[in-house]
């Protein structure tokens, strides 16, 4: 699969002017944003992209993992694009949002003795890890 940055975004089969646009802009976040927000910038910008139009274009990236997806405990979604390749996991600050992507670790020794004894073929799994980075923690004292 090409990188979401190449010429060509991975939006499927479908590679419309409206998902070219969600596309380019997840490439200049640095952080998550709600498709909410994500839809709120387009309109900035005068993309003309409807919300059920970008809520469909987040959920094709996902499926070829070509956006990172933070389901947070309020039920909210956020994504950002996934420059990576590999499948990794992110450590997020709660209080400001800042996401570090790191690599699983024990949890994927973990998630295949699970699947495995319960019977099941392991096909993925999502981990983030929440907490507060140095510099909220800092500014909190």
């Amino acid at each position: 699969m090409p990188p979401l940055h190449s010429a060509k975004p991975r939006v499927g089969v479908r590679n419309t002017r409206q998902r070219t646009a969600v596309v380019e802009l997840l490439d200049t976040l640095d952080g998550f944003l709600s498709a909410k927000d994500i839809h709120r910038r387009l309109d900035a910008l005068h993309a003309d992209v409807g919300l059920t139009t970008v809520y469909r274009t987040l959920q094709s990236l996902a499926e070829v993992d070509a956006v990172d997806v933070l389901h947070m405990d309020s039920g909210e979604t956020l994504y950002r694009a996934c420059h990576s390749d590999d499948h990794h996991h992110h450590l997020v600050c709660t209080r400001c949002g800042r996401t570090e992507e790191i690599d699983g670790g024990p949890v994927e020794a973990w998630a295949q003795d699970v699947a495995t004894q319960y019977g099941f073929q392991l096909t993925g799994h999502d981990t983030e890890v929440f907490g507060i980075c140095g510099s909220c923690a800092k500014a909190q004292d």
